[in-house]
């Protein structure tokens, strides 16, 4: 009987014993079958489907930005600082390449000192593949029992991911998929915005650093708590001295070492990441558009289209990011005194900074700029009565405004914010390779934050004189001599409409005879007229659209003198066909686009065409060679030095509502506009309104700091002559001997 009762006891009591090892078992069992919920997929580790930014890269192969819903970019194991590597296993999971996911000596730490004996500072017992399979879980558990269900799940992906991926892997994916808070997801963001620099050159003490905000980002906000960041990172620099290094069987880092990085700060170089701030913000919204509207017609392998801020697209611009630097510096140094002169001319007149407006048009135009804000259009959709939001536009409320010395919070009705918006003097400036297409540089305007209208491309003003090269192009196509001498006097035109247009010179000043290049460099109407007259209106439209330019242009003998309204984009490629021999070429901004595996996708050539031979490019450019050498634009020479080889053409419009410079040099082609938002708002003398006042010290301020910079190759030297002899003079002082020969010779008086 008691012999009988003994082995029952003792079977009951294998019994249990197999039941505990069977049930965790049978419970890893179930949890796999997704018996207690669908397991989430962790392929997406390795691959993300919908998280990859998309970046942009400039000729100089620099990363100018990026567009993303998450700001991640993938990188390999062998391009990340082993001082990552090191400082993250030694403080996450020493044990980490030895164990299979789930580290067991963890576990029972947790369960005895953690569990059982309440310790808290115990540590944890996630390994950093069960890290990165909590990774997956997007939705925090809601209660305890949910918690454990995903702990099991966790230790199931952690076991598969062990099985199908190296330990090198995880650690990539792991480094790669963790958000570091402050829009960096993943360790080259992170690196990137937290350093400046790639993850391949992190140090020591800035792996630390980035390791230590593993355990909670929000608490070791290095941008928000740095005493506490830097106290956690010392954690991580003290517990790389109490672990070794499996390949060299030696502490990570010496307490010698340790002693000395402690005490360092965090040196941090913290560069936020905004599509509103950095380098070529105007050029990267712009693209934006364009990028989108290509993804929607093309095609991945499984036939969706590509996504800008998803699929991890590498785009590769011809932007050079020196020259976009020098541009927009030069903007900035320009503008910034410019825009206070502008003020102090302005100052005390109630109409400011509009001219000859009456009251009743100021508010017209004022109520136009009110109806397109944000505000007004967020109001209104919120079904506010006109009245009323117009009646909120001016109470005064808090808010940040422009200034060229920063930001300035203020109070400020929105009303008066706008009418202080419309006093800035705004730009648009563009820089190419007349002999490939590649745009160099492009800035839209003076503060993308708070002026995101584009001036390069999407903005178009009356050109002005800078429309006369066009006109005397034609000149040169019928190979007159830049010598050849017309007379000063008033030209007229019968109009359709039975008028007579008679354009009048800027100065009053009549008479003599002048040289089609002294005509262009003092930018005399007559002379351009006089042009236009033997040539008409239409011959004019054709050239220019063989140049580029697709705006409307309605063919009347007004658009001699510049009353189009282009933008700088078509200005600065029709001019470069002037520099390139006769044949315009494309301003293009994309070379190709790859993939995120680095599969090129497109590549880009510009189109071309032939718009005049040679020798009439060359005569053009001998033209406007004299604009600088003794015309409206000497101020090169005199006051920035810039003694190469220039043509260039100034561009003042009506009232000095715009002001233009367009520069040629034979590698570099550049323009720049300058205006305020409205037409209507402008300087108020032609001395300070004028293009070689307003646009062309933009120009010679990038030039200057182009030719400063070694590194960047432009010629200095002159244009290239065409390869035939040219069939006329250009010495103008030969010109004028052989005139008087000719006359000798034919028996007429030679100075008549």
């Amino acid at each position: 009987m008691k012999s009988s009762n003994f082995k029952k006891y003792i079977l009951f009591f294998w019994a249990i014993v197999i039941i505990i090892a069977i049930t965790p078992v049978l419970v890893m069992i179930m949890v796999s079958w997704g018996v207690f919920g669908p397991l989430p997929s962790f392929e997406e580790l390795e691959n993300p489907k919908s998280n990859l930014a998309s970046e942009i890269y400039s000729e100089d192969r620099k990363m100018i930005g990026k567009y993303y819903i998450q700001n991640r970019t993938n990188v390999t194991y062998d391009q990340i600082s082993p001082y990552v590597v090191q400082a993250l296993v030694a403080t996450e999971d020493a044990r980490f390449f030895s164990h299979s996911g789930v580290d067991s000596k963890s576990l029972g730490r947790v369960m005895i000192k953690t569990l059982l004996g309440g310790d808290q500072s115990s540590g944890g017992g996630s390994t950093i593949t069960q890290q990165l399979a909590k990774m997956l879980f997007h939705d925090k558990p809601a209660s305890k029992l949910e918690r454990i269900s995903q702990k099991l799940k966790e230790w199931v992906i952690a076991a598969q991911l062990e099985r199908f991926y190296t330990k090198e892997e995880i650690i990539t994916m792991y480094l790669n998929r963790f958000d570091f808070i402050n829009n960096a997801v993943g360790i080259k963001s992170a690196a990137r915005i937290y350093f400046n620099t790639s993850p391949d050159s992190l140090n020591i003490i800035q792996s630390a650093m980035l390791v230590g905000m593993c355990k909670n980002p929000s608490l070791f906000n290095p941008v928000r708590r740095p005493e506490e960041t830097k106290q956690r990172r010392n954690v991580v620099l003290s517990q790389m001295t109490k672990f070794k290094n499996p390949a060299t069987n030696k502490p990570y880092l010496d307490k010698e070492a340790y002693d000395t990085l402690k005490v360092k700060e965090l040196e941090l170089k913290f560069t936020k990441e905004d599509h509103k701030e950095g380098l070529a913000t105007y050029f990267r919204e712009f693209m934006r558009g364009e990028l989108i509207k290509w993804c929607t017609e093309h095609k991945k392998a499984d036939g969706t289209p590509y996504n800008l801020y998803k699929d991890g697209l590498k785009i590769y611009t011809t932007i050079d990011s020196r020259m976009q630097k020098y541009a927009e510096e030069a903007v900035s140094e320009h503008l910034s005194q410019l825009q206070e002169e502008f003020f102090n001319h302005w100052k005390g007149r109630k109409e400011a900074p509009f001219y000859r407006l009456t009251e009743k048009e100021i508010e017209q135009l004022m109520m136009q700029a009110v109806k397109r804000s944000d505000r007004y259009r967020a109001m209104k959709a919120n079904g506010i009565s006109h009245d009323e939001i117009i009646k909120t536009f001016h109470q005064k409320i808090e808010m940040t405004v422009f200034t060229w010395k920063g930001e300035k919070d203020t109070l400020m009705s929105p009303w008066d914010s706008i009418r202080y918006a419309k006093h800035f003097l705004q730009t648009g400036f563009m820089a190419m390779d007349p002999h490939n297409g590649h745009v160099k540089a492009w800035v839209g305007g003076i503060n993308y934050k708070h002026f995101q209208y584009d001036h390069v491309k999407q903005g178009k003003r009356q050109v002005g004189s800078t429309f006369k090269p066009f006109v005397y192009a034609l000149a040169m196509q019928e190979m007159w001599s830049p010598c050849y001498e017309v007379p000063n006097v008033p030209v007229s035109f019968e109009l359709p409409t039975g008028q007579v247009w008679t354009p009048k010179n800027s100065d009053g000043v009549y008479g003599g005879m002048l040289s089609l290049k002294k005509g262009l460099a003092g930018s005399v109407n007559t002379i351009t007229a006089y042009i236009m007259k033997q040539f008409g209106p239409q011959a004019v439209v054709d050239l220019v659209r063989k140049m580029g330019v697709t705006s409307p242009i309605d063919a009347v003998p007004s658009i001699c003198l510049g009353t189009a309204d282009l933008s700088v984009y078509e200005m600065v490629g029709a001019n470069a066909t002037f520099a390139n021999k006769g044949v315009w070429i494309e301003p293009i901004y994309i070379t190709r686009i790859e993939d995120k595996n680095g599969n090129i996708i497109e590549e880009f050539i510009p189109r071309t065409q032939e718009a005049m031979n040679e020798e009439a490019a060359y005569l053009t450019l001998n033209l406007m060679q004299g604009v600088v050498e003794y015309g409206t634009g000497v101020r090169l020479r005199y006051r920035y030095k810039l003694n190469t080889p220039i043509a260039g053409k100034t561009g003042t419009t009506q009232n000095n509502s715009d002001g233009w410079f367009i520069g040629l040099t034979p590698d570099l082609v550049a323009g720049a506009w300058v205006g305020c938002e409205d037409r209507s708002a402008h300087f108020r003398s032609t001395a300070l309104g004028q293009g070689a006042t307003m646009a062309l010290p933009i120009w010679a301020l990038f030039m200057q700091k182009v030719y400063n910079d070694n590194s960047i190759n432009i010629s200095k030297g002159d244009f290239e002559r065409p390869k035939n002899p040219l069939p006329v003079e250009t010495d103008c002082s030969k010109y004028k001997q052989q005139n008087i020969q000719n006359k000798f010779d034919s028996g007429s008086n030679p100075f008549e």
